[in-house]
């Protein structure tokens, strides 16, 4: 395959729907387990408490769930944040998050805070459907992420989280395509 296949979008398209058939592949036992290593990836090298607000993502298509992990941040006094689309095809906006603010469904039925204020995170758990070594992500194709970083002051530190089953050689990246600061798997944390 020539580097323009690989950069088209025929081969993102298809590498979503190999990488996420693969993580749906997953067994129950296995998710489990390297969702349970990624969490406490994610909890050394970014203790709760130690910059917030946090904002994550509700997960879909069996992603990682940072719930457990946002439910840390609260514990310790700090503020955890879901993205909210706003407006259709522009950057994301944060509210806070507690496990019981009222929710609403928004873009591909995913949950997010139905009202409150918009906060400007310290810190972005963002899903991986797939990403490279050099920190970039192939995310769901929607591009909300790459306009959110784009447009946000200061940037936040940016994580991305995900299983291991979605390293690829590399993305092939495009102007546009935002990299992560940190990368967290179950086979551990990779910072750029």
């Amino acid at each position: 395959m020539s580097t323009l296949e690989q950069a088209g979008p025929k081969w993102r398209r298809r590498e979503r729907r190999r990488l996420t058939a693969a993580r749906l592949a997953l067994s129950e036992p296995a998710r489990r387990e390297a969702s349970a290593a990624i969490e406490a990836a994610l909890v050394r090298r970014l203790p709760p408490g130690s910059l917030s607000p946090v904002a994550a993502y509700w997960p879909i298509r069996n992603e990682f769930d940072p719930r457990p992990y946002l439910l840390r941040v609260i514990a310790v006094g700090g503020i955890a944040a879901l993205p909210v689309v706003a407006t259709p095809n522009a950057p994301l906006i944060f509210r806070r998050w507690t496990p019981d603010a009222p929710m609403a469904a928004g873009v591909w039925d995913i949950q997010h805070p139905a009202e409150g204020p918009e906060l400007t995170p310290a810190v972005l758990l963002i899903p991986l459907v797939g990403f490279d070594t050099a920190g970039h992500r192939l995310g769901h194709g929607g591009g909300y992420y790459d306009r959110t970083l784009a447009a946000l002051s200061p940037r936040p530190l940016t994580i991305g989280v995900g299983f291991e089953l979605g390293r690829l050689a590399t993305i092939t990246p495009e102007p546009h395509d935002c990299p992560m600061d940190i990368i967290v798997t179950e086979a551990g944390v990779f910072e750029q």
